[in-house]
């Protein structure tokens, strides 16, 4: 067998967790011909199967450090740490929407497979090195969330959603794609780790000062940055609950993975315009998100808001560029997750046959008709807004002192006053839960699959807020291969 110069079998090995992933995407197309009509239940456990068996081939590689398939791709602690979270940001997905594709009566094979599709381009971003690498893990990604959030055919909002998310996702592509043509055309590789030494000297090229403009303008629409976010609002109204939950943490996650990547990898001698774009960006998307979230009666809308203002936070540790900031924004994206998918996941609960469930005067009463669902969305709502001894506080207060430690104390401030706004529709959401007692609609009715899925982001939520030792540790350590140990001082 001939392989390309550089390529040797042994690549093949440490690709194997998503060559694992592919190979059950492809059977759970297979299984879905196989099984019988009705049988979404067994097509959700064979997706759970497949996710945890990628999940295990990531085991060998727990210590791993080095580059593969002639340095398209890394295989380190930072490329692991997501590639865990996209794998349990999809389990829990797959949780969340059995009961909810039973209810909407769509097919759930080509949904499941698009679910692990996604999944891949989300590792594969992850664990790029290289603009092209990115770029094939972005637009595998991407074209299975277009798909997904239009999946409700006869839904006028989904199919609505979903032209907006293809029609903006591919203007902004564009626009990201020319500014990477730029790193490319002024340093002549697309390697980010050889990037950045030719890249040295040139920080004052126009040609260079006009990529990293048009490469954080196109990573922003990804992270729903403002003035990027335009889609955001709509797309996570009219899309599948289950799918907005996933867009909202994996899609997400899988930007800031690749954000981190270019940024920090390859762009590092251009730290000083980056930064500048970036923290005005945190300031703006901070606050105009918590703002507008304000007036919203639309509970998916609230939080798409919300997710905004938190995309907002978690470029606090961009702007540190210090290791203990690049550990906070894992730290604070891995729990952002968990309380993400716990908020959505209430939400299917409320999906019934006469009510769509996502209006805040649905949520009235819920304490005295199903009060664990009430919980644990005031458990996610406090958590959301920062409030100890969450895990959200914990998130908060490491960013917020990591902008501290590296001096950008008009950003941390700003951060808390933030989150001091936020607290207003976190606990409006709670006083309709609590204390009013109209009953709009049938009664909710959970499931074991979304039981699991609620009980799960629950104690996440609690146990990360109490004793987040361990996440801590973990997220120090995958910062670390990223190779940014040295550069607090070059940011100074």
């Amino acid at each position: 067998m001939v392989l390309p110069p550089g390529v040797s079998l042994d690549d093949f090995r440490y690709l194997a967790p998503e060559l694992v992933l592919t190979s059950g995407a492809l059977a759970t197309l297979v299984a879905d011909v196989l099984l019988p009509r009705r049988s979404g239940n067994a097509l959700a456990w064979v997706t759970l199967v497949v996710l945890g068996a990628t999940l295990a081939s990531l085991v060998p590689f727990a210590s791993t450090h080095r580059e593969i398939a002639n340095g398209l791709i890394a295989v380190d602690q930072f490329a692991l740490f997501f590639k865990v979270l996209f794998l349990g940001a999809a389990a829990l997905t797959v949780l969340m929407s059995v009961r909810y594709l039973e209810i909407e009566n769509v097919s759930p094979g080509e949904y499941y497979f698009l679910i692990l599709c996604a999944t891949l381009g989300m590792m594969i971003m992850a664990g790029g090195i290289d603009l092209i690498t990115i770029f094939i893990g972005l637009e595998t990604m991407a074209v299975s969330f277009y798909i997904l959030a239009g999946f409700i055919k006869p839904n006028q909002r989904s199919n609505e959603a979903a032209v907006k998310y293809f029609l903006l996702g591919a203007f902004s592509l564009g626009i990201l794609l020319y500014g990477m043509s730029l790193m490319y055309g002024l340093s002549g590789t697309t390697n980010l780790r050889a990037m950045a030494p030719v890249l040295a000297g040139q920080e004052r090229d126009p040609r260079l000062v006009l990529a990293v403009i048009l490469v954080v303008a196109g990573v922003g629409f990804k992270i729903a940055a403002v003035p990027f976010h335009m889609w955001a609002p709509d797309v996570y109204e009219g899309a599948p609950t289950p799918v907005t939950a996933f867009l909202s943490v994996g899609s997400k996650a899988a930007s800031f993975a690749m954000l981190l990547r270019i940024f920090i990898e390859g762009l590092l001698p251009m730290k000083g315009d980056w930064q500048l774009l970036f923290e005005a960006l945190a300031i703006v998307t901070m606050t105009a998100g918590n703002l507008a979230a304000l007036t919203q009666t639309n509970l998916k809308r609230m939080l798409a808001y919300s997710s905004i203002a938190h995309a907002g936070y978690v470029l606090i540790g961009v702007v540190a560029g210090t290791p203990r900031g690049i550990s906070a924004m894992l730290i604070y994206l891995a729990i952002y997750s968990f309380m993400q998918l716990g908020a959505f996941a209430v939400i299917v609960l409320m999906r019934r046959q006469d009510v769509v469930g996502d209006e805040l005067k649905d949520f009235s009463g819920l304490h005295f008709r199903h009060p664990f669902a009430a919980f644990a969305m005031l458990l996610f709502m406090l958590s959301l807004g920062g409030i100890p001894p969450t895990a959200g506080f914990m998130g908060k207060f490491w960013l917020f002192s990591a902008a501290i430690d590296a001096h950008y104390y008009l950003l941390a401030v700003i951060g808390v006053l933030n989150s001091a706004i936020s607290l207003y529709y976190y606990i409006r959401l709670v006083v309709f839960m609590y204390l009013k007692k109209e009953r709009i609609g049938s009664e909710p009715v959970s499931s074991p699959s979304l039981t699991i899925a609620l009980s799960v982001a629950v104690a996440a939520t609690i146990v990360l807020g109490v004793y987040p030792r361990l996440l801590f540790e973990l997220a120090e350590r995958s910062a670390a291969t990223l190779g940014v140990a040295g550069i607090t001082a070059a940011i100074r």
